[in-house]
């Protein structure tokens, strides 16, 4: 599972400062904790767009998928401040 988080952790690498920020912490804190399914959903999370992941971080905007955003809740929202 390491070798595939160490995939996941270089996929994760965003074009907005923010996101980096956020997805290293998940990293440095999480990333060697979660579930199967958590590491499933993560893979899921990187497909949207940073405007996307951007506005339901920081701004509340829906993104359509529940577990998407219960994810997001969990462990990126904590460091949004």
């Amino acid at each position: 599972m390491k070798a595939e988080i160490n995939r996941i952790k270089w996929k994760s690498r965003r074009g907005m400062r923010e996101l980096d920020l956020l997805f290293e912490n998940f990293f440095k804190f999480h990333a060697d904790k979660i579930s199967e399914s958590e590491l499933q959903t993560l893979r899921e999370l990187l497909v949207y767009d940073d405007q996307s992941l951007f506005d339901f971080i920081f701004k509340d905007i829906k993104l359509g998928n529940s577990d998407h955003e219960v994810f997001i809740k969990k462990y990126l929202k904590k460091y949004e401040k």
